[in-house]
């Protein structure tokens, strides 16, 4: 299905749900509406090593007490919850908040992202957005995963389309009103109206506008992404015109909360920072709802009345509001919105933790996640993915000495620098470009490498997947020492107040003197051991999301003499044939006195 098709189709359903609003009688009594929504599933449908911290009951400030780890996740525990949530219910809606496809682990990715929005509409999503990695692999691409059909073979290709049948693509809308293409029509509609009980709700979408510098050029190519609060409220003021009162707005973008607040139900949020809330501030009154997502964290905030929520990441847990709806002005009476985040509990979570945390729910919400119990049918559709998809994701590739493991944005954990010291033995040779050094995004590394048993352990292809998902290729370039030293300066660049470090390999190292002023943090660079000439024309790897900007390293695309090299999985799985073990050289000395 083509751009111009698939938006026609849905700017037409929504003007036909809008005409069939109109003629709905109006109620008589209140209505009450259950929302229930979730972010950033990354294509995780299996149950995994996955947990949420949760305050412990026996800490004092006397005698802090490490937090517990809750575990949970699951798309047939999720949709076993969302069943439960919508049976107490009379009207309900389940909406997804971008980021359903892409950065996934192999079960999702090796089907081209059809088995995720496959398993989303047996989990009865509503309406959705689009995350930045929706645009992963380009427009047109997202508009056949959301449009159906099958995806024509390329050369190279090991993934597999319609691997269980025909792609039926999306049963619900996605909307997202500040993506305009090259004309200025929206990619998507900007929203869509839905009726509940005679009283018209609109929802209406946005992502980052940071996109195009956290997606890889070619998936962003031929489309603009505008102000986030500028086209949300230009779309507010459009449905009101219409008689829409009741307005959510489901945006992929986020904050955070203080570190230390493991507590995501704590509706006062202090300290509370970051894109979504300096959105929020913009949005017009008329906004009742901000249902956000994009940092992966868990929050529960009223602001100012307005719920303002994120449910962490890979179906961990959901955001739920019941939403009471006035029949005399068809807007929320926000003083009686009740909003919580909820765990999605599975075969795994202690007894103890579950019984913890029911405990301290509402009545309605703690009765659904006492009852709440795998979908059986979807558990056995994620089955037969995971089934089709197992001769790739068991073959074993290699095997490593010990556990690699990711960490806080650091410039020193495992996983990371694993990735870099594959990609600069997959590059040094002088004909395979003469690289001194290699550099890895940590947004790049999205799984650690579990050693399971005694070392030395062996390593899939699907666990090695999973770390490193993008398939980007490798790129050696040319900088010169000083042009160097300003990239990794550049680290924290102004407005940041922490710096968010690449990952580089064993030859590399210096220190970072974090209150130092800007040009003056990086100290004592040095490769293999000798300290870099500012003059020096130097060769170094990065992956092609790199090369080209991405994570706004802009001073890459200057990078002279590029080569292409093999894709960042291979390097990875050839640097596994020599069974690495984890080190503890740190590579980047961080001086914060």
């Amino acid at each position: 299905m083509n751009l111009i098709r698939h938006s026609a189709i849905t700017l037409a359903a929504t003007a036909a749900l809008l005409a069939g609003c109109a003629s709905a009688p109006a109620p008589k009594e209140p209505v009450t509406l259950r929302v229930v929504a979730f972010n950033d599933l990354h294509g995780h449908l299996q149950t995994a090593a996955l947990n949420l911290p949760h305050p412990n009951p026996a800490s004092t400030a006397a005698n802090p007490a490490p937090p517990l780890r809750v575990n949970v996740g699951g798309t047939a525990e999720l949709a076993g919850l969302v069943k439960e949530l919508r049976r107490g219910a009379a009207h309900s809606v389940v909406v997804s908040s971008g980021d359903a496809i892409g950065g996934t682990p192999l079960i999702s990715a090796i089907f081209f992202h059809e088995a995720t929005i496959d398993v989303m509409n047996r989990i009865g999503v509503d309406v959705a957005t689009v995350g930045n990695h929706e645009f992963d692999a380009g427009a047109a691409e997202l508009q056949r995963v959301l449009g159906g059909g099958c995806r024509t073979p390329r050369p190279g290709d090991t993934a597999m389309s319609c691997a269980l049948g025909r792609h039926e693509g999306a049963k619900f809308p996605s909307v997202v009103a500040n993506v305009l293409k090259a004309d200025g029509s929206p990619l998507l509609a900007p929203s869509v109206v839905k009726n509940y009980g005679g009283i018209k709700v609109g929802f209406i979408g946005a992502v980052t506008r940071d996109t195009p510098s956290i997606v890889v050029p070619s998936g962003v190519a031929g489309l603009r992404f505008t102000d986030e609060a500028d086209a949300i409220n230009a779309e507010a003021a459009r449905l009101q015109a219409q008689g829409v009162q009741a307005i959510i707005a489901t945006i992929h973008e986020g904050g955070f909360l203080d570190a230390a607040q493991m507590e995501w139900n704590s509706n006062t949020c202090p300290n509370r920072r970051g894109d979504i809330f300096e959105i929020e501030k913009r949005l017009a009154p008329a906004v009742d709802v901000v249902l956000s997502a994009h940092t992966h964290q868990g929050y529960s905030c009223n602001v100012g009345g307005r719920p303002v929520m994120q449910a962490l990441s890979f179906g961990r847990g959901v955001s739920v509001l019941d939403l009471v709806l006035d029949p005399a002005t068809g807007d929320v009476d926000r003083g009686k919105t009740l909003f919580r985040n909820l765990p999605v509990f599975n075969a795994r979570t202690e007894a103890a933790h579950r019984e913890l945390i029911i405990g301290q729910e509402p009545a309605p919400y703690a009765a659904a996640l006492r009852a709440a119990v795998p979908d059986a049918d979807l558990a056995q559709r994620v089955a037969a993915y995971a089934e089709k998809a197992r001769p790739l994701a068991d073959r074993v590739v290699g095997r490593i000495g010990g556990s690699f493991e990711t960490g806080a944005n650091r410039g020193n954990f495992s996983a990371g620098r694993l990735i870099a010291d594959s990609q600069h033995a997959a590059t040094r040779a002088p004909e395979r470009g003469g690289a001194r050094f290699a550099l890895m995004n940590p947004g790049g590394v999205r799984a650690p490498l579990a050693c399971r048993g005694t070392p030395p352990c062996e390593v899939t292809f699907g666990d090695v997947f999973t770390m490193q998902p993008f398939g980007n290729n490798l790129v050696v370039m040319t900088l010169t020492g000083a042009e160097i030293k300003q990239m990794l300066e550049d680290q924290q660049r102004a407005g940041r107040t922490s710096p968010s470090f690449l990952l580089p390999s064993k030859s590399l190292s210096y220190r970072w003197i974090a209150k130092a002023p800007y040009g003056q943090r990086v100290q004592d660079l040095r490769i293999d051991g000798q300290p870099v000439d500012p003059a020096a024309a130097i060769r170094f790897t990065v992956n092609s999301f790199m090369a080209d900007g991405g994570d706004g390293l802009s001073l890459l695309r200057q990078g002279r003499e590029r080569l292409g090299g093999e894709l960042d999985i291979d390097a990875l799985v050839s640097f596994l044939k020599t069974t690495p073990s984890p080190s503890a050289d740190e590579r980047v000395v961080i001086v914060n006195d």
